[in-house]
């Protein structure tokens, strides 16, 4: 029998055709309640990568990340939702996947297999020494990803990755490799699943701890969140008053007048 990575290993369920939607979904939480924990085992391997990311930015870096399919696609959201969460440029965190902003919502052919792509799509940003290069490829095995790291070892860039099986050919390009290993999917095969739910967790464990050594957190509140609709404005008015014990309608005036949670606090005088 030919030896499979746990992630293309048969599911622990069979015959799913013939299950109720209850069972279906019952079944599928199960599985998914098995996340959490592979997480919590590869805390270590995670607090490596955002000690070396923490001290790049500190000179100045970015962090990028490169994926294809559903990885790459949850590389591009984690950094697409950092500037409106904590106030920062859009070019602190950026998510490349293979086959261009297209892939992102419809599967282009064969652009995973080519390992020269990655590169020639990061010089389009100018990586260099003071940034940070992080595979994101659940199999391990992705070439548009392996060939960016193998790129970025040799240009002196720090690289890490998060896959989901054990002892990969990204986790040894790597040289911060983040394995998390969710076993077998319930629809075998469907990486977009137990392993994708875990890289979602992890790549929000990078940026949110990131953010909160820069210092773009206060206490427990996004202080420098992009004031984009309604609701992030009455977010933001509840922050000030309860910070400043003031009453809501003076709070929204603080914040229109200073457009930042942060400001509106930091500048209030009785």
């Amino acid at each position: 029998m030919i030896e499979r990575p746990t992630t293309e290993q048969s599911s622990n369920y069979d015959h799913l055709e013939h299950m109720s939607i209850s069972e279906l979904l019952t079944n599928m939480n199960n599985e998914d309640k098995k996340v959490p924990d592979a997480v919590e085992k590869a805390i270590p391997q995670i607090e490596a990568l955002v000690a070396q990311i923490v001290k790049k930015f500190e000179l100045g870096g970015r962090l990028f990340y490169i994926g294809a399919g559903t990885s790459g696609r949850l590389g591009v959201l984690d950094a697409s939702e950092c500037p409106p969460t904590f106030g920062v440029p859009e070019d602190w965190v950026i998510g490349l996947i293979a086959g261009g902003d297209s892939a992102f919502r419809k599967a282009v052919e064969n652009a995973e297999d080519d390992s020269e792509q990655s590169w020639k799509d990061l010089q389009e940003y100018n990586i260099n020494k003071n940034d940070v290069l992080v595979g994101i490829a659940a199999s391990g095995g992705t070439p548009y990803v392996i060939g960016g790291l193998e790129m970025a070892n040799k240009n002196g860039i720090v690289t890490g990755c998060v896959t989901c099986n054990l002892n990969t050919k990204v986790a040894t390009v790597a040289q911060f490799p983040i394995e998390v290993v969710v076993g077998s999917e319930f629809v075998t095969g469907s990486t977009r699943m137990k392993s994708g739910t875990a890289q979602k967790l992890v790549l929000n464990m990078i940026t949110t701890s990131l953010m909160i050594k820069l210092g773009r957190v206060e206490g427990n509140k996004m202080v420098d969140m992009q004031l984009t609709n309604n609701k992030l404005v009455k977010r933001g008015t509840l922050m000030i008053a309860n910070a400043l014990n003031i009453d809501e309608t003076t709070a929204k005036e603080l914040l229109l007048r200073h457009k930042s949670v942060r400001k509106a606090i930091s500048n209030y005088k009785l």
